[in-house]
């Protein structure tokens, strides 16, 4: 490492307690030449604006023109991130003078026309040669070095516009950091969406890496969901697992002078959220199935998020049995298979159902079950019009004992003659298996018009005649019976 280059003690580290000064921008690296580009001067820590939240302090801003960063182990060459001072070859010193148009700072095209271990030479307009010094290609990784042919286009950054040789001396990674650092510049003027990985953390937030330009997200401009993730007491514990995450960020502030760019999760999840959303009900078709993750509970239901938009799935349609409340079935985080039964593209609306992919229980009632047969039943709702019964070995199926089945007399409630939990022998009176419907009986237990059912029951007579429900004895009238 050159002298010049040593690391300083008078940085801190990220995990300083105390506030930290920033360093100066590892991409602006000094030149023992004294006519080189000086490195960026270091600046003084200002509060980061913080427009979401007025919980983030000083400290975030602090972290994001700290150089370090804990990230995951990257085949990266040194010369991803470094912004190569302006440069002249050993023995000239730069004139200072522009070649025509040309002038220090301009990103061009040009074409490389020669190249050796010490030196590649590029071709520019107006048939300018410049030169990219064996020092940056030293700095650069072998696939990169590889991609240099002769003939091909490659972009530049001017350092220098003519030296003693009147020749250009040129960057390739500085063309690319600089172009980063525009198209930066470009997202946060248009508040376009920028999708890209977590790269690293400190004290204060996680890295994103744009392009090859770090950027850095507050604590306080974390996603609610990924802050709910972050638990611990040092920054690995809250971050580290996070490293390789997607994330979709948008760009808040650019100060390429101080080497700072801030990055909004938070003010990019809604808008990337109704994005993915729209798609999802693109691409969705009634009666597709899909795996999802409960986001949250209500009194009706559970929300499932189906990978960029939620669908609810109502407490009807979360199991064929009785359900009085979702978390009887699933909790929040369950992963979910459920079916798409209805779609509502104008409104953005997703019913989900769960007991679709469920085997039918009323395949197995008319298998099983016939009118007249006596059955053990649980009450498990009371209402003004009878009492709802869930039957033994069948929980999935509910039957309404109709309030003029529950006795021979005239009943005026069913808190009467039953109530909740309480155990019965019903007799059924009626099985509708277009409409899911069971007839059962309370008062009929021991009629006498099922008397030869009952004895070729009790007999064991494997076919056993069938009869039909008295006329007068229904379960009630058709709109009373829905269960």
């Amino acid at each position: 490492m050159p002298e010049n280059l040593a690391p300083s003690n008078d940085v801190p580290s990220v995990h300083d307690p105390e506030p930290v000064q920033p360093e100066a921008d590892v991409t602006s690296e000094v030149s023992a030449q004294p006519e080189e580009e000086p490195a960026t001067t270091p600046v003084e820590e200002t509060p980061l604006p913080q427009p979401a939240e007025p919980e983030s302090s000083s400290a975030e801003a602090a972290e994001a023109t700290v150089a370090t960063e804990t990230s995951a182990p990257a085949p990266e060459s040194a010369g991803t991130d470094e912004g190569v001072a302006a440069e002249a070859e050993p023995g000239e010193a730069p004139s200072g003078e522009e070649e025509g148009k040309l002038k220090r700072g301009d990103i061009v095209e040009g074409r490389v026309i020669q190249r050796s271990p010490t030196e590649i030479v590029v071709e520019l307009a107006d048939g300018v040669i410049g030169i990219v010094s064996g020092r940056e290609l030293s700095r650069m990784d072998r696939k990169a070095l590889d991609e240099l042919e002769v003939g091909k286009n490659v972009l530049v950054y001017v350092l220098n516009p003519s030296n003693r040789s009147r020749q250009a001396v040129l960057s390739l990674t500085r063309a690319l950091e600089e172009h980063d650092w525009r198209e930066a510049q470009e997202y946060a003027e248009t508040q376009r969406l920028y999708h890209g990985k977590v790269s690293g953390y400190n004290k204060g937030g996680l890295i994103v890496r744009f392009g090859r330009v770090r950027g850095f997200v507050p604590a306080s401009q974390v996603s609610e969901e990924r802050r709910q993730a972050a638990a611990g007491e040092s920054p690995m514990e809250r971050w580290g697992s996070m490293i390789g995450n997607d994330i979709v960020v948008k760009v808040v502030e650019v100060d390429r002078a101080r080497n700072r760019l801030i990055l909004s999760e938070r003010s990019a999840i809604k808008e990337w959220r109704d994005q993915r959303k729209a798609d999802l009900l693109d691409k969705l078709e009634v009666g597709s199935v899909r795996t999802g993750r409960v986001v949250s509970l209500t009194d009706f239901g559970a929300f499932v998020d189906l990978g960029g938009a939620d669908g609810l799935v109502h407490l009807t349609e979360m199991s064929w049995k009785h359900v009085t409340r979702p978390d009887e079935i699933v909790k929040v985080g369950d992963e979910v298979r459920v079916k798409v039964i209805s779609l509502d593209r104008e409104r953005r609306r997703i019913g989900l159902s769960m007991k679709a992919l469920e085997t039918d229980p009323w395949d197995e009632v008319v298998k099983n079950f016939r009118v007249g047969q006596l059955v053990r039943g649980t009450i498990t709702k009371l209402t003004k019009f009878g009492a709802f019964a869930c039957l033994e070995g069948a929980p999935e199926i509910e039957g309404l004992i109709h309030i003029s089945e529950l006795a021979d007399h005239r009943v005026g409630h069913p808190r009467e003659v039953v109530s909740e939990n309480e155990v019965l022998t019903l007799r059924i009176v009626k099985i509708d298996r277009a409409q899911r419907r069971m007839g059962l009986s309370l008062k009929q237990v021991n009629a006498v018009d099922y008397l030869e059912i009952d004895l070729a029951t009790y007999n064991n007579d494997q076919t056993p005649p069938v009869a039909d429900a008295p006329a007068d004895e229904t379960a009630g009238p058709e709109e009373d019976t829905e269960s």
